[in-house]
């Protein structure tokens, strides 16, 4: 059982950044960024493999970056040029399976319990 902690959310004006982090309890192969509104669908937002390799959603290439520490198991999502649309709250997940590393993957067991991304215009 790996154990997700997310940091680093918060209130930014547009085009502002932030540094989401999301400390894991152990290694774990895949880990990823989702966000969700209340009503909403989850949408998954970035995901990168041990070896390094990253998806991202459409909507924020080009802003955003994930990366990961392998040796800390930390997991983090820079987020540049933030938009109002940009608001949600925001999940760090994993999972073990070498497969399915993509953000549209169902495979994804463990969750965080969140941290809040605001963006005012």
């Amino acid at each position: 059982q790996v154990q997700l902690v997310e940091s680093g959310g918060g209130s930014v004006q547009t085009g502002g950044s932030l540094r989401l982090s999301c400390a894991a309890s152990g290694y774990i192969y895949c880990m990823g960024w989702f966000r969700q509104a209340p009503g909403k669908e989850r949408e998954g937002v970035a995901t990168i493999n041990h070896g390094g390799t990253a998806s991202y959603a459409d909507s924020v290439k080009g802003r955003f970056t994930i990366s990961k520490d392998n040796a800390k198991n930390i997991l983090y999502l820079q987020m540049n040029s933030l938009k109002p649309e940009d608001s949600d709250m925001y999940y760090c997940a994993a999972h073990e399976s070498i497969f399915d590393c993509y953000t549209g993957s169902k495979a994804f067991a463990y969750w965080g319990q969140g941290t809040q991304v605001t963006v005012s215009s």
